[in-house]
Formats: structure tokens, sequence, C-alpha cells
């Protein structure tokens, strides 16, 4: 579906309204407010700039100079005392944590807060914050999630999924110009294999629809190059074997296109994008190993079984330009590939080991802020500075979850009690983890 004339929203029948996500740059200044100072003087503040793909924009209906000179003359100062310019400068300097909270401080901080304008300001000049996004079932077996700080070390609640992923299961995530995150396809136990998109926008902490895939499928394989969304393999209910259909998101473009087919089926186990290429191997509809890379700059599929991908294990990680896997269970053993020898050798050993139960498996390697994040599914967090391997930094991040988690329980005791009947206050596992900058 292409997007509408002049960034418009797009309408589906029902009334279903699809928004395209706003586009990252550091040289957009569309969101910013009319009533400021900046918005005047915005091109020579920011040298070429373009206005970007924005829903609720109508680019042809632009306000004279007089009715802005008059709406800046009537508008209080964001900050009383202080040029608007300034008043932005102080506020870019506030720590992520506090956003929610200046949002209700009036209109003006609310629509500073909510644009591309502040926040491509702050990733401009080295201010923006990474937090974890972490992804598990509750005792109930609803999707949940949550957010980690690791500036303050605090977990935060985030606001519900959308009701079709609440119980959904093999459904793929990724993360679109540092701060979208996205969740499409899965399996939902009422309607079957999905082909819906959402995102989350972390700058405005809500969930909104995105256009919808070409094929529906679930236990797939995703990626993300060059800020695009590909997606490959998986299965479909109602069809035998598995998928060799391929398909990849532009949201500049706001549109799915399919792209080649893989040479055969496949569900896949294990994915990585190392040197610009995406690895995936998993099982064929035989119950056979197979396993296949994308190349990009031709748009191909082609086979390989060299010794980089057979000795890829869960969960993997390419960072700065080395592809790591885990050598054991709570990923304290990190293996390295060496492109010269061909062959994988023994990169670290924390020697901090957790031990080797399901709740301290490592469930996936996330970069953040440069370093290695090791997350587990007790919660716990391990980085490494992979410029120093000797400099580990263990997050006690799973006790400080324990609590958080107590702090949201508000059951009776039959309720507990039938979950313990049931097996529900085991501890379930990490489904998906990202990261997301803002």
């Amino acid at each position: 579906m292409r997007a509408a004339a002049g960034g418009a929203p797009q309408r589906r029948a029902g009334g279903i309204r699809v928004r395209a996500p706003l586009v990252e740059s550091v040289s957009c200044y569309c969101r910013v407010d009319g009533g400021l100072k900046t918005v005047v003087s915005a091109r020579k503040f920011v040298p070429g700039a373009k206005l970007c793909m924005q829903p609720d924009i109508i680019p042809t209906k632009r306000k004279s100079r007089s009715s802005r000179k008059e709406r800046s003359q009537t508008q209080s100062p964001l900050l009383p005392g202080l040029p608007d310019e300034l008043a932005i400068s102080c506020l870019m300097r506030a720590a992520r944590v506090e956003h929610p909270n200046m949002r209700l401080v009036c209109k003006r901080w609310n629509r500073l807060l909510s644009g591309n304008y502040y926040y491509s300001l702050r990733k401009k000049f080295g201010m923006a914050e990474e937090w974890i996004y972490v992804f598990k079932r509750d005792r109930d077996q609803k999707l949940s999630w949550y957010a980690f700080d690791p500036v303050n070390q605090l977990w935060k609640s985030l606001p519900p999924v959308p009701p079709e992923y609440s119980e959904a299961v093999g459904f793929g995530s990724a993360v679109l110009n540092g701060c979208y995150l996205y969740l499409f396809g899965g399996k939902d136990p009422v309607h079957g294999s999905m082909r819906r998109v959402v995102f989350y926008n972390a700058r405005i902490n809500k969930w909104l629809r995105a256009p919808d895939m070409l094929q529906k499928r679930h236990f797939f394989g995703s990626c993300v190059i060059n800020n695009c969304l590909y997606v490959a393999g998986g299965e479909c209910v109602g069809i035998q074997r598995s998928l060799r259909s391929a398909e990849v998101y532009d949201p500049n473009r706001n549109r799915w296109s399919s792209i080649a087919e893989m040479s055969t089926g496949m569900v896949p186990s294990i994915g990585v994008v190392h040197d610009g290429k995406w690895f995936l191997k998993g099982l064929n509809s035989h119950r056979q190993v197979v396993s296949e890379v994308y190349l990009p700059a031709s748009k191909m599929w082609s086979t390989t079984g060299n010794e980089m991908v057979t000795g890829l294990r869960n969960p993997s990680i390419s960072l700065n330009g080395r592809l790591y896997s885990a050598d054991c269970r709570d990923g304290c053993k990190l293996r390295v590939y060496n492109r010269e020898l061909g062959s994988w050798t023994r990169f670290i050993d924390t020697r901090h080991h957790m031990g080797s139960s399901r709740s301290l498996e490592a469930a996936a390697f996330v970069s953040l802020n440069g370093k290695l994040c090791i997350i587990r599914n007790n919660m716990s967090i391990t980085i490494i500075d992979m410029s120093d391997p000797t400099r580990v930094t263990e997050v006690d991040s799973a006790r400080m979850w324990e609590a958080f988690a107590r702090k949201g329980q508000h059951r009776s005791f039959m309720a507990n009690l039938w979950s313990a009947i049931t097996g529900r206050n085991l501890k379930t596992d990490i489904m998906h983890c990202q990261v997301l900058q803002v």
C-alpha cells in the first residue's frame, strides 16, 4: 500500500488507520512547535533540511508569517525568562526517565517532547539514552514487556501490547530508526497465522499500526539491514510445507515488497547479520538442518555450509565487525569467529558462571552503548566491554526485577493457589529483547 499524498494517514476497510513511522533525521524540523522562535529560522539552524513524512501534517497548508508571529507573541515561553533556543538546550539535557513527567507540564512541552526535533537534537549531541526492552510471558501466559533503564538501574512498566499479540507465538520483533519497535506476524490461538504489523513509538509511549505483511507466517526469520526490515521462511496454518517466500519493509516508503525466494523452505532457529549479509540456519519440511545466506547487494539467496554458519549457536551477535556466539548455556563463555583461520575460537571466559538451569540460560545478546549485553531468563544482565574483555559488569537486575514484579502482584490467595496448582508460577522464558534509543 502506498503512502497517501502529502503523508496523510492511510485508511483501510473498517476505518483502521495505518500510520507511517516518523522519519529519523537530524535534519527534521517539521514537528517543531509552531510557536517556537526557532521555527522561522529552522533552515538556517539545520542547513539543507527537508520536511519529512508525517501523518498529521498537510504540507500544502502553511501558516502565514503574520499568524506565526501572532502565535509567538501570545504563547508563553517554554521557560520563563529564556529564549526558546536556550530553553530547548536546557530541556534536551533532561534524563529520559523524566520525560513522561515533563510532558505533563504544559501543552508546549508535550508538543516539543512528542516530535522529531527534540530527539534529533538529543541524538545529534550525544544525549540520547539506550534502554533494554524485554518481552516475556507472565504467570497467566499473557505476553508482557518491560523496559530497563541502565543509567538509573530501574525496571519500568509499559503500555500493554496490542490484544492480538497478548497470546501470540512465533512472532518477530525488530527496531527501525533506533526508536520504533516492531512486532509482526506470529500465530494467534484464535485466528491462526497473522500478517499484522504494529510498532511502538518510544517517544510518545504508544502502539501504532503499520502495513500488514504480504504473507501470513509464524516462526520465521527476521533482521534489519540498512534500516529495512526483512522476513523469510517460517510456517503458515493451512500450508503443509515450510515457507520459501521472503519480503522486505521499507519505512521510508511505508510498504512491503517481495524479494527472491529461498532455495528451500525453512523454519529458522538462528539468524544473524554479519558483513552486510543475512545468515539463516534452521529445519526444512523434512526436519533436516539447512542454511542459507541473503546478499542485499545482489538481492539473491545462496546455500552455505561453511564453518561460520555450522558453528553458530544461540544467542549470537555481530558487534564491531566481529561475530560472537555463546559457548555455554549462561553465556559466560564466548566464542569468536576467526575469519583468517575460518574457524571458531575461544574469546573469553568471565568465570562468573551462573549455572545451567533454564532460568539462568542466556536468552539474548544485544548491543548496549557499544558494549555486549547478555540477558538471561531470570532477567539478570551482564555487560562486557569487548575492547577490554576483562571489564565485566554484573548488573543486579535480577533482584531489582523480583522486587519490581512483586509490586505488580495484587492477586487473591485463591488466584495464587490456582496458579501454583496449574504450574503457572514457573518462571517463563524471555521471548525477545531489543534496545531503543531516545
